[in-house]
């Protein structure tokens, strides 16, 4: 539960809550009926934004609902009240009472339900009662491994007032309540993707309302998130529901998270079995495990001793592996933003899988108990871990080379590799591509980070895209930021919002991103903005070539 709790704390520590005065509520009408929001005000400028909290997409996924599709919210009668946070969806919130000194907000939910499927919009005031205006809509997907999140920590109010955009998060099912599956008709899996596209389809049918245009939709994540979008970009359930996609630090290429094998799903299916009490068939585990208490399934989803949850080849949601779909081709035809950060694993990851001799160094038994805690994550490079490290680590003893390269491995193995070999994939399908690397690191981190680290950690740039310098909130990570902070953050809300607006991140005034085509060109986003070429060049290599003939003549030697 530490690496859950500390994952949590990352979240929160990169995202802001929001307190604002209320100045007045503003009133819209959905198809499902009338909702009361609440008015914003945002740092440095004059725009108010409309933000409605707690928006029902789905009807609660309960009883005979859970391990199901999502079905249509129910409509309702009078004004529903849209001005306060709805649950997060079930997951290990006990790490939240280490963490006084960041929940100011005494307004933020600390429970959790199954009844959760909700979402959050923000709209410029002036445009949200004028039935002409089409604004571009954001969709952000949160991240948190799969396992913890929620839509409202993601404030987009500034985004919004700076950017003329509107911004919708969303909340989606977690863990094993959002990815069970038994392999068969009776519990297919992947609820999460269907809780996402059931999201969108909302966004289509209601959005006009806030002002927004249903023909021009971008979803964007970090993280989990971003894996998230990838997925959504590789399914033809959600084909149509969205125009363009910007996946930041996050691919649904990273390691051990997509399973087509029937044996892990039985083993599984047998641990669920095992400590819920129920019945080993599909159809009577699935029955039993309805009939559980929410208190229930979250004890059973703490005592597996599965880390992690799986997303499956199910043929609705995905029919093929992520890795044959992308070399296929076979993609939704959308322009893709792709983006990592420079130290992926310098910190937040890295603490929160409780790795030894971050602060002073680590030596080789440290480095190696570091590799058994984390089998879960390598997949098959677990079998020829030694070739990885002869590239990364060599023979070195000294104890902070050893960790800083060990930590790049880790970076490059789970996150940036991954999301470079998918920005390629979906290059060559055809489709616009822009690539990014994160280069900052954020001043307000000066204290509670260790001074190795020197770029950009795991989550990032969240802050400086959701515009955290300009929040009006109690709880803003970036609320400190130098003037060069500030105007980064700028910068990166108008290449993300050019994006959202045509499919394209340039305008005057900002340095040109050029297209990421077979020259590979990216931009370098810092204190100031300059273009690179070929982004870890020399790791893409090794992972994409040298390891693989590396690997082939091993086994060659070994028939």
């Amino acid at each position: 539960m530490l690496f859950c709790q500390k994952l949590i704390l990352g979240v929160w520590l990169t995202a802001v809550l929001t307190t604002e005065q209320k100045i007045s509520q503003p009133t819209v009408t959905t198809k499902s009926g009338k909702l009361k929001g609440k008015l914003m005000k945002v740092k440095g400028t004059d725009r108010h934004v409309n933000a409605y909290f707690g928006i029902p997409f789905a009807k609660p996924p309960i009883g005979q609902l859970r391990f199901s599709p999502p079905q249509p919210a129910e409509p309702w009668n009078g004004v529903r009240d849209a001005t306060s946070y709805p649950p997060w969806c079930v997951q290990n919130v006990k790490a939240f009472t280490e963490l006084p000194y960041i929940l100011k907000n005494e307004n933020y939910p600390h429970t959790v339900s199954e009844d959760c499927l909700y979402l959050t919009v923000y709209a410029p005031a002036d445009t949200s009662k004028n039935a002409r205006a089409r604004l571009p809509v954001m969709v952000w997907i949160h991240g948190g491994g799969l396992l913890v999140g929620d839509a409202s920590t993601y404030d987009g109010s500034a985004l919004v007032a700076y950017e003329n955009v509107v911004v919708v998060t969303i909340q989606y099912r977690l863990g094993f309540l959002g990815f069970f599956s038994t392999g068969d008709e009776h519990a297919r899996g992947n609820w999460a993707f269907m809780d996402q596209v059931a999201a969108l389809k909302w966004v289509q049918e209601n959005i006009e309302s806030f002002g927004g245009d249903p023909d021009s939709v971008t979803i964007f994540g970090n993280s989990a998130g971003a894996t998230s979008v990838s997925i959504l970009v590789l399914s033809p359930l959600a084909k149509g529901l969205f125009h363009k996609a910007i996946i930041e630090s996050g691919s649904a290429l990273i390691p051990d998270v997509a399973v087509s094998d029937p044996g892990i799903i039985a083993t599984f299916v047998k641990e669920a079995a095992d400590v819920s009490g129920c019945k080993m068939s599909s159809a009577a585990l699935v029955e039993c495990l309805r009939m559980k208490t929410e208190e229930e399934m979250l004890n059973i989803s703490t005592s597996l001793k599965t880390v992690r949850f799986h997303f499956v080849m199910d043929g609705v949601v995905l029919r093929k592996s992520p890795k044959e779909l992308l070399a296929n081709k076979e993609v939704n035809p959308v322009p893709c933003i792709f983006g990592v950060n420079t130290d992926e694993f310098g910190w937040l990851l890295s603490s929160a899988m409780s790795f030894p001799g971050l602060l002073e160094g680590m030596n080789r038994e440290q480095m190696d108990r570091s590799l058994q805690n984390i089998v879960w994550i390598m997949d098959s490079t677990i079998k020829f871990i030694d070739l990885i490290l002869d590239e990364y680590v060599g023979d070195t003893e000294n104890p902070v080379q050893l960790r800083d390269q060990f930590l790049e491995m880790m970076g490059d193995l789970v996150i940036a590799i991954p999301v470079i070999k998918t920005a390629k994939y979906h290059r060559d399908a055809g489709f616009p591509v822009y690539v990014f690397e994160l280069q900052h690191r954020p001043s307000a981190w000066a204290s509670p980070r260790p001074d190795y680290l020197k770029g950009a950690d795991h989550t990032d740039e969240i802050g400086f895209v959701f515009g955290g310098p300009f929040l009006d909130s109690d709880v803003s990570v970036l609320g400190n930021a130098t003037d060069e902070e500030k105007t980064l953050s700028r910068t990166m809300m108008k290449y993300w919002a050019n994006f959202a607006r045509q499919g394209n991140p340039n305008s005057n005034g900002l340095v040109k991103w050029p297209v990421y085509d077979q020259k590979e060109q990216y931009l370098e986003l810092n204190l100031k903005q300059k273009i690179g070429t070929k982004l870890r060049d020399h790791r893409v290599m090794f992972w994409m070539e040298t390891l693989p003939e590396k690997v082939k003549a091993r086994e060659h030697a070994e028939l």
